[in-house]
């Protein structure tokens, strides 16, 4: 995002399209339902054939995850070829199974027999909270919607702009009472390795600071990032309103803020499952300075990492200088911890300004923007 946040938010440039999509190799796709009582969606991460080494860290007190004891990086499958983030809370998981079924026609999973065809696909995939929001309580993801998500990342452009906002595991996402959404952001590092995120935006706490407005991701930015008092005071009346009329719509639906937000942090870096492990869960520092409060028990807050090991985290001389080399490659890896929470904080940021207001039979969940403005 070369944007007025620049040098400030971010010390380093984004890559080119300042998206997941900048660490080659990986594609997003989105498949959504919206109307007749839906609104909701899955978005699948597409690692390249064969692969990418991938962690999980589960912060949240209401997870909704499958496959996640399988990236355990003691366990026996070393890489995924994809990751699921999905509305639907528990129910959502079927779409998981969808990507699966894809995979394996493809030939594409952990291998068990001697025939190509004889793979397993192990597809981690979290779920977040959005039951309801569209008026039906059983509107949800199923394996169909799994599918056409990971056709849509199969086919996608790399060249292309990652779509975010209303779309994917974000089309029924909502933070605060604002409507949520997907972002995604990425930074290089002067080594030349990638570090981007993309995360679905769905917390029972909210990503603008109540007492002034300003986006908690953007504080840093001083004081261009608090909007007027007037404008806050205008904000916070529309937003409470919003929140009365939901509570009406809603009735019969659930009370209760159940949310999750749910994110991918990834990198070209070589990794072993442990040190992608330590990426995933200093990323969680990312969320937590972006969205206040966090990891709740009403939340299923889970970041999931990958490698797509291209690119070494340092110059094997200095790797292998048998004093030194250890130092070297911990200072290497710092580096892109560190990138990993400052990337997932900007996707959350580029969340909430793409995000559109939505007014259906499940509730009025207005923007930032179009409270705030730009």
């Amino acid at each position: 995002m070369a944007d007025a946040q620049q040098g400030r938010d971010v010390p380093h440039l984004p890559g080119p399209h300042d998206a997941l999509t900048d660490v080659t190799g990986l594609r997003v796709g989105h498949a959504e339902r919206t109307g007749e009582g839906y609104l909701t969606g899955t978005t699948v991460v597409l690692a390249p054939e064969g692969g990418a080494v991938a962690a999980v860290d589960v912060r949240g007190g209401g997870p909704g995850t499958r496959e996640t004891d399988a990236l355990d990086p003691r366990n026996l499958v070393q890489r995924v070829e994809a990751v699921v983030l999905t509305g639907g809370s528990a129910f959502g998981l079927d779409a998981a199974s969808g990507v699966a079924v894809w995979l394996e026609e493809r030939g594409r999973g952990f291998r068990v027999g001697p025939d190509p065809s004889q793979v397993v696909p192990v597809v981690p995939a979290a779920a977040l909270f959005d039951l309801g929001r569209g008026g039906d309580w059983r509107a949800r993801p199923d394996a169909a919607l799994g599918r056409a998500a990971a056709e849509a990342a199969a086919h996608s452009d790399p060249l292309s702009p990652v779509v975010q906002g209303n779309t994917g595991a974000g089309t029924g996402a909502v933070a605060g009472g604002l409507k949520g959404g997907i972002g995604t952001a990425s930074v290089v590092l002067p080594s030349g390795v990638t570090v981007a995120a993309l995360v679905a935006v769905n917390a029972a706490g909210g990503f603008a600071d109540p007492d002034t407005g300003a986006l908690h991701g953007r504080l840093a930015g001083g004081p261009a990032a608090f909007p007027s008092p007037d404008v806050h005071a205008t904000a916070q009346r529309r937003l409470a309103e919003a929140r009365d009329l939901t509570r009406v719509r809603a009735a019969a639906s659930v009370r209760p803020p159940l949310n999750t937000t749910l994110a991918v942090v990834a990198t070209d870096a070589v990794l072993t499952g442990a040190q992608a492990h330590k990426l995933a869960g200093t990323a969680h520092d990312g969320l937590a300075r972006a969205v206040r409060p966090v990891h709740l028990l009403s939340d299923g807050d889970t970041v999931f990492a990958l490698s797509t090991a291209i690119r070494p985290l340092a110059p094997e001389e200095a790797r292998t200088d048998p004093v030194f080399g250890v130092h070297v490659e911990a200072g290497a890896l710092n580096e892109v911890l560190a990138a990993g929470a400052d990337v997932l904080m900007r996707a959350v940021v580029k969340a909430a300004l793409a995000a559109e207001t939505v007014d259906g039979p499940g509730g009025l969940f207005p923007s930032y923007r179009d409270l705030y403005g730009g």
